[in-house]
């Protein structure tokens, strides 16, 4: 089974990128999309695919959407929570036997504005896969806008940025709460010392072209679904967005 996650930063843009010629390459059997950036939903035109979206209730802001080939038992958008709800950042799929949730975590920002809804919401996510996780194994992917540790950031940054937003110590024991819950970094667990591997590039400096990146995005899967692992890759060729897409294989 072939998980696909990927940031558009705007899907009416990522379309005239090669989007849809990528997705359906990719012959994945979910597609896991974030920051869409649109209020109705959009006809890919990729056969065999049903889909859900999550609105922001901003225009042009945030919002996700998953394809699936297979009907879902149950469909949810969010937590249920009013104002960490508001922009449409996650989406769960429910199976006989496990979970799918997409989730589009908040930036905290330069000037962390946004810092406290940041930490807010990331509570609120561990508190919400940890109770899935009582009731069947998970599937999470995303953006979830950290990047974990050293390895998944270019060097010169730590130097140049001291305690910087999607690398501020309060971010990175968020995800290590997850690791704690008992998931699995999915990347790291196939590809443990592997450096210069990012998911996200700045538009500056060509930063891009250096591999001046970070890694803040990820397939995480719960315990017991650690040996159904396949492959976890990166396809940092793909210029879609100024994110790459990330593939997850499982043997499900």
């Amino acid at each position: 089974m072939i998980f696909i996650s990927l940031n558009v930063n705007g899907l009416r843009a990522a379309l005239c990128k090669g989007l849809v010629d990528f997705l359906t390459k990719s012959q994945a059997d979910f597609i896991l999309l974030q920051e869409i950036k649109v209020d109705v939903p959009i006809d890919l035109t990729i056969p065999e695919y049903s889909s859900e979206w999550n609105f922001s209730g901003q225009s042009g802001y945030a919002g996700t959407a998953i394809l699936f080939k297979k009907k879902p038992i149950g469909i949810k958008n969010g937590f249920y929570d009013t104002k960490l709800d508001s922009e449409g950042r996650l989406i769960t799929l429910e199976y006989p036997s496990f979970f799918v949730v997409n989730v589009y975590v908040p930036n905290s920002r330069g000037n962390l504005e946004r810092w406290y809804y940041r930490l807010d919401w990331d509570s609120a996510l561990m508190e919400y896969i940890s109770n899935l996780c009582l009731r069947k194994p998970v599937v999470v992917g995303g953006d979830f806008n950290v990047a974990h540790n050293y390895i998944d950031i270019y060097p010169e940054n730590t130097t140049n940025i001291e305690n910087q937003p999607g690398f501020r110590e309060e971010e990175r024991g968020a995800f290590d709460t997850l690791l704690e819950l008992g998931f699995t970094d999915t990347f790291r667990f196939l590809h443990a010392n592997k450096c210069g591997a990012y998911t996200w590039w700045s538009g500056q400096n060509e930063n891009r072209k250096n591999n001046r990146g970070r890694r803040i995005d990820y397939f995480l899967v719960s315990k017991g679904f650690e040996d159904k692992i396949l492959e976890s890759s990166i396809f940092s060729a793909i210029t879609i967005s100024d994110h790459a897409p990330i593939k997850l294989m499982m043997e499900l």
